[in-house]
Formats: C-alpha cells, structure tokens, sequence
C-alpha cells in the first residue's frame, strides 16, 4: 500500500456529526465548528483512527466564514468586557443552541477583529513542533500583539491549516476571439474588457489588486504616495458590470462577463466542474488567504481536551495529510509551500494554480491591518470610486 492510497483504505470508524447544532454536545471530548466542505471525510476518518480512537468527537460545519465569527462574538465572556455604569460585572451571556466549541474555523481577514474584541485566546505551541514548517510569513502573519498587530515576541493566536490566493478566471472561448488570454492584473484594464468584468465588492481586494498592478504592496498605508492611483482605481472601475460578495462568479458562468476576480478556494471548485472557465494567479503577486484554527476565549482548559486540540492541529500539518486534503478540497496546505516540492505527487507539483510557484508566493502578501488614519483612506476611496464614478 503506498502513502496515496492509505486513507482510502483507512477504516470505516464513525465520526459522530451534530449538522443541525440541536443534539447534546456536553459529552464530547473534542466540538470543532468547521466551514463546511473544509475537511473531507476520509480525513476525518483518519484522525479519528490515528488520535481519537475511543474519543466522541462533535464535529458541526457551517457555510460561510462570516457565521463562524458571529458564533466566536456569541461566545464572548461578557464578564471581562462589557461593565455597567456602576462598575458592576454584567453577567456572561451565551447562545443555549450552540455550545461553545473548543476550536473554530477563522477566515484570515476576522483574525485581527477576533484578538481586538477578545474573542480568542492564544495557541499553546509548546507542543506543536510543526508550526516550524510553516513558511516563515506565515508564522509571522498569526503572532500578534493584543492589539492584533504583527508582532515578532507575540503571541501565536491561530494555526493556518488551508491557503487561498486571489486569481483571475476567465472565459477561454471569448478570449479566443481576442488572440490572448489574461495573464497578469494589468490585463484587466485593456479595453477589450471594458463592462466585462465582475469583481468581488470588498474594499481591500479591489485596492489591493489595483496596487498590485502599480508594483506596490496591498498594505500601502497612504494611498495618496502612490502616483496615479486614484485614476487607475477609477479606469479599473469603469471596466466592471457586477461586483458581488459572494455571486460575483455568477454573471462570468452566465456569459455576462468575460472575466473574475475572486478566491481560489472558490474559483477552483467551480473551475473543476465547468471547462469554459480557465483560471491564472498573476505572476506580479497576489492576495494570500489562510483558513485558521482558532480557541475561542471561553474554552476549557481540561488538559486532556486540551491534548486532544493539539493532536487536532498537529494532524494537519503531516505532509501525508496536508497533500490530501490539498488534493481533496482544491485549497493547498500552508505546509506545503515550504522545503522540496519534489516529493509531493505529480497532480500537485503540475498545478500551480492550486500550489502557487515559490517566485509568486514570493511577492505575495496577506491582508495586514492598518491604522485608523488608513482605513478611512481606503473607505473613502472606495465610497468615491463607486460613486462618482458611475
């Protein structure tokens, strides 16, 4: 049996699922609230064989990334922040039909408002020798002050377990036509795609690229130092038909665009199923996305709960794991970008769009949080852009 094929052939051991939230959870010994379709079953099967086999785990998965947050502030130990005028502790309040889990899902853009508003506590990494495979940005990005900000003595708050990317996907027949195919951001402001392009409606993303574009970083605290930026954020709008939270690929499937701008770990899946679409990561850099394990603050600290977290987090960083469930959900393991790729299987080392090369992933960066000053720079360019510039 060689190392691909072992979690096919890995038991038919029962991992118990609440999918409704409703069934009694008090007796677990693991509650992990996941975004759905994050890991597949034959993973979960695998844990359980591997580190729980006699354990009762609660494994309860949510749609969107946006829910798990709101579950982490319904959880919030109202007792340390919230003080009546008389200086009186208000008493802690929490959701009767979702108990608190003892790990959750975190998307990388609410890492920042999760340490701000104390809904999470800091990882343990004492016994996690594998957050050292990590790439060293990586590490960087989830060691924070208690303020959130980056910090190179702070504290590590969540442990990355799936990557994204920021891509370009396009209709290859429409493209025929045109005798190219988009290669780099740039391209999304040549005039054959004027009205042609849906965009995701967020702020940073649509910044971020236009930057990008310019040879800056995405984190550029004053929009105003960077020469032309005003014009070429307001020439990049008027190529847009549709931006969207979450349908902007809608309109690319319909025909109504000709090319998207939206999340890898979104883009990819559809892709997959439907051959019209192509998809490319600008060679120039991108947005990188990170799916991240967080504690919620009020979870216990029962040292033998606490033991099964670690073996928990542990798991995904195996590179046995970490290429199947890279393989499995089209999202690539953070632990795969770092050290020789040449061991990894050919489906990997072929898709780049899954697996970015070394020299993009280079010029890459995350969403990093800003100063008050530049959050209002970047709403009120946003606010004018998609406003007077209709």
């Amino acid at each position: 049996m060689n190392r691909r094929s072992l979690l096919i052939a890995a038991g038919t051991l029962a991992v118990s699922y609440s999918l409704t939230g409703c069934s009694p959870s008090s007796d677990a010994d693991l509650r992990v609230r996941l975004l759905e379709n994050s890991i597949p079953a034959e993973l979960l099967r695998e844990f359980q064989r591997r580190a729980a086999r006699d354990k009762n785990l609660k494994l309860l998965p949510n749609k969107q990334l946006a829910d798990l947050f709101e579950l982490l502030q319904t959880w919030k130990p109202q007792a340390s922040a919230e003080r009546s005028s008389s200086g009186l502790t208000a008493p802690v309040t929490r959701s009767r039909t979702a108990p608190v889990a003892d790990l959750v899902t975190l998307g990388d853009a609410w890492l920042t408002s999760a340490i701000q508003q104390e809904l999470i506590q800091p990882l343990q990494t004492n016994d996690l020798a594998e957050f050292q495979t990590l790439p060293e940005s990586w590490q960087a990005f989830v060691r924070r002050d208690r303020q959130a900000q980056i910090a190179e003595t702070g504290e590590v708050w969540a442990a990355p377990y799936r990557a994204g990317t920021l891509m370009i996907a396009y209709r290859h027949k429409e493209f025929e036509q045109l005798g190219w195919t988009p290669q780099d951001w740039q391209d999304l402001w040549r005039s054959e795609l004027r009205r042609k392009i849906s965009l995701p409606d967020s702020a940073r993303a649509v910044i971020g690229l236009t930057l990008k574009k310019l040879g800056r970083s995405i984190n550029t605290a004053d929009l105003n130092s960077v020469p032309q930026f005003e014009a070429e954020l307001g020439a990049l709008h008027q190529q847009v038909k549709f931006y969207g939270s979450t349908n902007y690929l809608q309109p690319l499937l319909l025909g109504d665009t000709w090319a998207a701008v939206g999340w890898s770990t979104e883009i990819l899946r559809q892709a997959k199923r439907d051959r019209r679409i192509r998809v490319v990561i600008p060679p120039s850099g991108t947005i990188l996305t990170a799916d991240l394990w967080v504690r919620p603050a009020p979870a216990t600290r029962e040292p033998d709960r606490q033991r099964l977290e670690t073996e928990w987090i542990r798991f995904f960083w195996q590179p046995q794991i970490a290429e199947q469930l890279s393989l499995l959900t089209l999202a690539a393991s953070p632990v795969l970008f770092k050290g020789n790729r040449s061991t990894l299987s050919a489906a990997l080392q072929q898709n780049q769009s899954l697996l970015p090369s070394s020299e993009i992933l280079e010029k890459s960066e995350f969403l990093l949080p800003l100063s008050n000053g530049a959050i209002e720079q970047y709403r009120q360019q946003w606010i004018r852009v998609r406003s007077e510039m209709e």
